[in-house]
């Protein structure tokens, strides 16, 4: 069963650039977005055998997450059921009968870490929605978590400490979700592969001098971290300033 997650930072705009070839090449049982950018009605968007899930922010042209999956949930849901976080169309939850699948796109600390604060009582709050989830069955959750949780996660460490992506608290809060419970399903199984980046900053040619930042993720519960076949990244696949992740899991 395959997993696909990418960060499209417009679908309508990455539309333009290829978007329908590789969803098709990749070929994913569940193709989850984040960072679509649009509102209800504003794009007409199917694929034979896929049903579709959106989730929309307040704000035109802001976030937004979906999912396209062959496999038809027992229940979906959005956000996390928190007045404060269920302005800006952030979180997709499906369930089936062997896990929960959650699709995010995590809150930006923005420059400066001006909205660090808030970042990090997502953070907390998201855990716990995670939490209750894995007490009742497995979850994958996937998606631009907007950190870089180790120093091989991103080229540059050194001059990036403290940045937004890279303080001390949001890879802090990484942390404290893996210990309660989950596994960096990428991270898990290749744990000393560098240069291995899902975000580029359009800045400087970054992309091609492959300058870069491993943000996007599959996180999974620790118990089924025996079911992950093989985790990926699709450097090749353009479009976005993020590239698609991916994971095989058998069950």
């Amino acid at each position: 069963m395959r997993f696909i997650s990418w960060n499209v930072n417009g679908l309508r705009a990455v539309m333009k650039k290829g978007f329908e070839e590789a969803f098709y090449a990749l070929n994913a049982d569940f193709f989850c977005l984040q960072e679509t950018k649009l509102q209800e009605g504003q794009i007409d968007l199917s694929f034979d055998g896929y049903e579709s899930y959106w989730c929309y922010a307040e704000k035109k042209g802001y976030s937004g997450t979906a999912i396209f999956t062959k496999h038809t949930p027992l229940s979906v849901s959005y956000n996390l059921g928190i007045p404060e976080h269920g302005t800006e169309g952030r979180v997709i939850t499906l369930e089936y009968e062997e896990f929960y699948l959650v699709c995010v796109y995590t809150p930006n600390a923005q420059d400066e870490l001006k909205r660090l604060d808030y970042r990090m009582r997502w953070e907390d709050d998201f855990r716990e929605y995670l939490m209750k989830l894995d007490a009742k069955k497995p979850v994958i959750v996937c998606g631009d978590m907007n950190v870089a949780h180790e120093e091989i996660d991103l080229k540059n460490p050194k001059t990036n400490i403290g940045n937004p992506g890279f303080s001390y608290e949001e890879r802090c809060k990484f942390t404290e979700l893996l210990n309660s419970g989950f596994t960096d399903s990428f991270r898990s199984l290749y744990p000393d592969k560098h240069d291995a980046y899902s975000w580029w900053s359009y800045r400087a040619g970054a992309r091609g001098r492959n300058v870069g930042w491993r943000i996007d993720y599959f996180v999974v519960s620790d118990r089924i971290r025996e079911n992950i076949k093989d985790a990926y990244i699709f450097p090749e696949v353009t479009g976005s300033d993020h590239c698609p992740v991916g994971l095989d899991m058998s069950w």
